[in-house]
């Protein structure tokens, strides 16, 4: 009889509130992103030139009739469809006949493992958390801010993921071109954990100020100071990234973010990841950096998460904590 494989990556109702609720905003930032399509900055280029679509028939989580809530791409070969050497090769079949403003990748992306904030909805629930706990930094028993580290399970999580990605690559899945993640130093501990002697040393994440988490006042998305990851993650090869200041004006002075604050903000990431695609002189995609970064990682939360989907016009779909879902994008150009 064969022994039952235990996962730890299982999505609870409180991960599927965070995918699905506040639907009606999502129809809210379609309206505004349309509405400011034409608009320009002060050299007259376009603000927003890129668009972008799910392509749709690579991994089951873009099946409407997969149950999101049940779905654990852990035990389901990371819900892809095919094998890795067919995918690569459809990826860098639409890649090679792409016109000169298009561009295909697969984004992994990834939620940190279960922090200590976690831990704390799920001792209190997610009512008491809203309305008391998120303000505060511990209970007397858990700390949960500002800044939470993973808690045994989160690290048990992401290293469950490192075994995933290890069998896969084994069977022919592609190592991510580039890492980008959050300044949380709970994504940055489950990317380390993650893909600790997998990917090449040479290539290095990027933490990224964009891909933090949904700005609502939770203590705990408050981040600690750019000197501070600086001296945890630099050693283990991270690059942090200029947006990345000492303290954290992000926190202290912006206004509540809604989805739709939120969505815009991975609009941008999505903007300059696929401005990197670009001949900078002829302005047009380059067809060999377009092959290149086929394949990117990024390692975030569950708010940052759902912003992509709704950007990307993707189904809702629950990460658990820990969770990753894989989505294939083309990205469509106008030009100036």
């Amino acid at each position: 009889m064969a022994e039952k494989v235990v996962s730890y990556l299982i999505p609870t109702h409180e991960d599927y509130e965070d995918a699905h609720k506040g639907a009606s905003e999502e129809l809210v930032y379609q309206e505004k992103i349309s509405a400011v399509a034409e608009e320009r900055d002060a050299t007259n280029k376009l603000i927003y030139p890129w668009s972008f679509e799910v392509v749709k028939g690579f991994f089951r989580q873009d099946d409407e009739d997969t149950k999101d809530l049940e779905f654990n791409y852990s035990l389901e070969s990371m819900g892809r469809k095919e094998e890795w050497p067919e995918i690569i090769a459809r990826i860098k079949k639409l890649n090679d006949e792409a016109d000169d403003n298009e561009s295909y990748k697969v984004l992994f992306l990834a939620r940190h493992g279960q922090g200590y904030h976690n831990l704390c909805v799920s001792k209190y629930g997610l009512e008491q958390w809203d309305t008391h706990w998120n303000v505060l930094s511990t209970d007397g028993g858990i700390v949960w801010a500002p800044d939470p580290m993973l808690t045994d399970l989160g690290i048990s999580q992401a290293k469950e993921n490192h075994r995933l990605w290890e069998t896969e690559i084994q069977k022919g899945a592609p190592i991510p071109s580039k890492f980008y993640v959050s300044p949380l130093q709970r994504s940055c501990y489950t990317l380390l954990y993650t893909w600790d002697h997998l990917k090449p040393d040479n290539v290095r994440p990027i933490v990224k100020e964009i891909l933090r988490e949904k700005v609502t006042g939770n203590l705990c998305d408050k981040r600690s100071p750019r000197s501070v990851i600086k001296e945890r993650f630099e050693k283990h090869g991270f690059v942090v990234g200029d947006d990345v200041t000492e303290d954290d004006p992000f926190f202290d002075s912006q206004p509540k973010e809604t989805l739709v604050d939120h969505a815009f903000r991975v609009n941008k990431f999505l903007q300059h990841l696929f401005d990197e695609d670009l001949d900078a002189i002829k302005g047009v995609v380059d067809a060999q950096k377009r092959s290149e970064s086929a394949f990117v990682s990024t390692t975030s939360h569950a708010g940052t998460i759902r912003a992509f989907l709704t950007v990307l016009k993707h189904r809702h779909f629950t990460i658990s904590t820990g969770g990753m879902i894989p989505v294939v994008i083309k990205a469509t150009r106008r030009t100036d």
